[in-house]
């Protein structure tokens, strides 16, 4: 089997894949998808020589020869793979079954040659029904690079503030912050982002005065559909970032629904020094252990600086009970100070988002399952094209055992959002495909986080046992060990909020069979 090499990697064609084999991805109907190492070595094993019968100790021999495993190892990994592909074993397009022999590739094998690098005519992208938008990151115009957080934090609102509109399609931060920094040209982030209007801007602040200067393009045709600079006092920020998003949607999507702009957004707070709190604690790293405490010190800040904050209270409650979901550290009291500071944040705004899906996630926490799933389902309500809220809702179906269900949202969260990339999203994922007895599918998502901790490494051990490969399995319990020597599965499991007995013994005997500690 021979292939080529685009941009310094070999590349294969299995029928309609893209196989990359450096990365462990293949690439299906547009759609990349991460598989574990040992899936794709299965699948180059049976590539290297298709159309001819491997047996199951011939793949046994060639694909965990560094490993002693039993034959369900094999068979596991094909049918997990079959799954992934979406291959029916009884009409198979790629994996075919030759009974008491072994199995067989069918689908033709070619290297991957990629598309010439300038076509004749390149199809435009196929736009969405509903106007579509993405917001740039403003520039900040101050000459202190300090104040970046500032500029940031207005575009991160106003692409917020339009995500609330169901008749707009609004691309996510994480897409459109890619052109962060960058000279673009509007016409080809339309073309990359698949939208039709652009909104760019800037930010410079002057002592107590700001001026923020921002346009609205209609990438298609290139002309500016609006623009306008506002030079107001600092206090005065929030009345513009209004009008912003008032002028874009009634110019897109129509006066009517314009009219309700000032009942459905969120209340705005009375400080701005408030505000630029809420800002710097979004802009610092939670997980270091320094950055935790400055980003508590700023968010308790701003709540002292305007006491009806509701989207502070919502902060300050996921900073007050991160400790209680990590380990020992967590304390019932923790917990009870978060679900004061959630229920506080709801009552001061019942139309921010962010409240009731950090109400839902801690009430989740204290067993109260009903309450979760309903909190985390009028937060979706309230903005339906919030990446976060849908990871959120998902995370509470896992554990009330609705788990296909949590799948269809965490798909719908990287739908809106193709770049969202949070740990804690792999990590439910993973534990969905494991509730569904899907170890290889929650052994690719578990591995997919950027960040690992002990948890996630303890969920891989599991999988590993699951699927036969003990060697592995005993190797991430080590690893899992070496980052918390104190592991103990009961300390474990009762940060797992499982409301079905049966996910959660499932869940723990997975642990136990990989060999971690009572």
């Amino acid at each position: 089997m021979s292939s080529v090499s685009s941009a310094g990697r070999t590349l294969l064609r299995v029928a309609d894949l893209r196989v990359d084999p450096a990365l462990d991805e293949i690439c299906k109907d547009g759609q990349t998808i991460k598989l574990e190492p040992k899936a794709m070595q299965l699948l180059l094993c049976l590539a290297e020589r298709a159309g001819e019968v491997l047996s199951v100790e011939q793949l046994l021999d060639r694909v965990w020869k560094d490993v002693v495993v039993s034959q369900d190892s094999v068979y596991a990994a094909v049918a997990a793979l079959r799954r992934i592909l979406g291959d029916d074993p009884k009409k198979p397009k790629y994996i075919a079954n030759v009974v008491r022999r072994g199995y067989r590739l069918i689908a033709p094998v070619s290297p991957w040659v990629d598309p010439p690098a300038e076509p004749a005519a390149p199809a435009a992208p196929l736009l969405p029904e509903k106007p579509s938008i993405a917001v740039l990151p403003f520039v900040n115009l101050s000459g202190d690079p300090a104040q970046d957080y500032f500029s940031d934090g207005i575009t991160e609102d106003i692409i917020s503030e339009l995500s609330r509109w169901r008749r707009l399609v609004v691309r996510s931060r994480s897409a459109s912050f890619r052109y962060r920094g960058a000279t673009v040209d509007t016409q080809q982030v339309a073309h990359e982002l698949g939208i039709r209007f652009v909104v760019e801007g800037s930010v410079r602040r002057m002592g107590d005065r700001i001026r923020i200067s921002t346009q609205l393009v209609d990438a298609e045709s290139g002309s500016h559909i609006w623009s306008e600079k506002f030079d107001r006092g600092a206090n005065e920020i929030f009345a513009v970032q209004d009008r912003v998003v008032q002028t874009i949607v009634s110019t897109l999507v129509g006066r009517v629904e314009a009219s309700d702009t000032e009942r459905a957004r969120r209340k705005p707070p009375a400080s701005l020094a408030a505000y630029e709190c809420v800002l710097k604690c979004n802009a610092l790293s939670w997980a270091d252990p320094a950055g935790a405490a400055e980003a508590m010190r700023l968010i308790e800040r701003a709540i002292e600086l305007d006491p009806g904050y509701a989207h502070a209270h919502a902060l300050l409650a996921a900073l007050s009970y991160s400790p209680f979901d990590d380990g020992p550290k967590g304390t019932a009291a923790a917990l009870e100070s978060a679900y004061i500071l959630a229920v506080r944040g709801v009552e001061l705004d019942d139309g921010e988002s962010t409240c009731h899906a950090m109400l839902g996630a801690i009430c989740m926490h204290r067993r109260e399952y009903d309450l979760a799933v309903q909190y985390s389902r009028r937060a979706v309500e309230i903005n339906p094209n919030n990446q976060w809220n849908a990871a959120d809702l998902a995370s509470m179906l896992v554990r009330t055992g609705d788990s296909e269900e949590a799948l269809t949202w965490l798909t719908r969260a990287r739908e809106i959002d193709p770049y969202f990339d949070q740990p804690w999203y792999w990590r439910a994922a993973g534990i969905a495909h494991m509730n569904l007895h899907r170890y290889a599918e929650a052994l690719s998502m578990l591995s997919r986080a950027r960040v690992r901790s002990y948890a996630y490494v303890a969920l891989i051990a599991g999988c590993h046992a699951r699927l036969g490969d003990l060697n592995a399995a005993r190797a991430s319990v080590a690893e899992c060990l070496s980052m918390k020597p104190d592991f103990s599965l009961e300390q474990f499991m009762s940060k797992e909020p499982f409301k079905s007995r049966t996910d959660a013994e499932h869940l723990a005997s997975s642990l136990r069979l990989a060999g971690l500690p009572e």
